[in-house]
């Protein structure tokens, strides 16, 4: 019997890919095992390996296409002794056996919540009858022309008085809406639920600009997944900021010792250079586990908390940003640090990372000191309950036994999920780091 092979979901909050490459051509044998194509996700490109045996009977999705949805259909494959023509041309028609290509392993720890179903996102049918709409505290009966005449002039139904049998919303009480009549109060908020004011619809933006000032260019998946996790972070994780500066004289002298001593290789290049950033994230590392009440993630049902220091650290790449994960850093030494972050980053800029070498973490550190920033706040990212922003190295003038000296001092903002860390639990995780930063031999021992 044909075989269909099936687009993979290669991370949990993968809901579409490209098919960047056929490594396969129909008429090909395959065993399980072999690679067969690439796939693009929004943070890397995996290879796709066949699961069972046979010959490629049909491509169904060319190499290059976007946006392929999870589960749908890209290949048949023809079993041992089957017409390969016949299996082909009953690609159209469902065969009773279905194997997808063996998923991603799962990260090790939680990843984002995993994304609204394709279902929650189909659109409403397009019937006669009326089809129950809700805006999350009440629901709205409308026509279907009345919904989409609201869609396009930006506003809630729920604020719109219906006029139609049994209070549905009709198009003319659309139209009278647009023209500020007839608009009505929401239903009231429960109690602790958010509220949030509706985002500015594509056609109202696109108004505001003339045509042809501008280029339209469509968002790759990188892009929105961003959007949509950041946005998610900002309206649901109460985000609270404490900033501290930090006196790096003795890490910047250890660093250049530390390199100059550093063993060479055969073509005489020292096998390691240590970065600020490497001794930022042992800093942080150790700081969770001296103040393990930090190194917690945020569920409904508890709190989890955890062993080992798994700090992600961002890195910018075409298009976006990702954040690999030195996994158990406490007990790695500064430069195998080094060692991992220079690999990770040279792999993430090729979107060559494994879901699991960039899911999970406990905490995060965003280091934008190299483009000169002085300070900043970063955005939490789920199931984290904190993410360090690194400003620049720079002298400032300090006082010391009432004289005025030159330092070079870093500040540092640590952003906190209030849900999980208290502002005094927060001061001590910063503070712990601050005392680290400062004194990294602290970091030896």
């Amino acid at each position: 019997m044909p075989i269909n092979i099936l687009m993979p979901a290669l991370s949990p909050t993968m809901e579409k890919g490209n098919l960047a490459k056929w490594l396969k051509k129909e008429g090909d044998k395959v065993k399980s095992g072999d690679v067969i194509a690439e796939i693009e996700t929004d943070k890397a490109t995996m290879e796709v390996e066949a699961v069972d045996e046979g010959t490629i009977a049909k491509i169904l999705i060319p190499e290059g296409t976007q946006d392929v949805a999870v589960n749908d259909v890209i290949a048949v494959l023809a079993g041992d002794g089957e017409d390969i023509k016949s299996a082909g041309a009953g690609a159209a028609s469902a065969p009773p056996k279905a194997a997808a290509p063996a998923p991603a392993p799962a990260a090790a720890t939680p990843a984002a919540p995993p994304p609204p179903s394709a279902a929650a996102k189909a659109p409403a049918p397009q019937v006669a009858a009326s089809v129950p709409q809700t805006n999350g505290h009440a629901r709205t009966f409308s026509s279907p022309l009345a919904r989409r005449l609201a869609k396009e002039a930006g506003i809630e139904l729920a604020h719109i008085n219906g006029s139609g049998p049994h209070g549905r919303v009709i198009a003319r009480d659309v139209e009278e809406a647009k023209s500020g009549k007839e608009l009505k109060a929401p239903a009231a908020t429960p109690a602790g639920a958010p509220v949030f004011a509706p985002a500015m619809s594509d056609k109202q933006i696109l108004a505001l600009f003339e045509p042809g000032s501008y280029e339209v260019v469509p968002h790759d998946g990188m892009r929105r997944t961003i959007a949509q996790r950041l946005t998610a972070s900002v309206q649901t994780v109460p985000h609270f900021y404490l900033t501290m500066d930090c006196d790096i004289g003795k890490l910047l002298a250890a660093r250049e010792e530390i390199n100059a001593a550093a063993p060479k290789d055969k073509e005489k290049r020292p096998l390691y250079k240590l970065s600020v950033n490497d001794f930022v994230i042992k800093a942080m590392a150790i700081a969770l586990q001296r103040i393990p009440d930090c190194n917690v993630s945020w569920t409904e049902s508890g709190m989890l908390k955890h062993k080992h220091s798994d700090i992600g650290v961002a890195v910018a790449m075409p298009g976006g940003l990702i954040t690999p994960i030195i996994r158990k850093a406490e007990t790695k030494s500064l430069s195998t640090i080094s060692g991992e972050m220079k690999d990770f980053a040279a792999r993430a800029r090729a979107r060559k990372l494994k879901p699991e070498e960039y899911q999970g973490g406990t905490t995060a550190v965003s280091n934008l000191g190299m483009y000169g920033i002085k300070d900043f706040t970063a955005v939490i990212n789920p199931p984290h309950a904190t993410i360090l922003a690194v400003g620049t190295s720079e002298e400032r003038a300090v006082v010391r036994n009432g004289k005025i000296e030159a330092a070079h001092v870093m500040s540092v903002t640590l952003s906190c999920d209030h849900r999980a860390v208290d502002g005094a639990l927060g001061a001590e995780l910063i503070g712990a780091f601050k005392m680290l930063i400062e004194n990294p031999v602290m970091m030896m021992v």
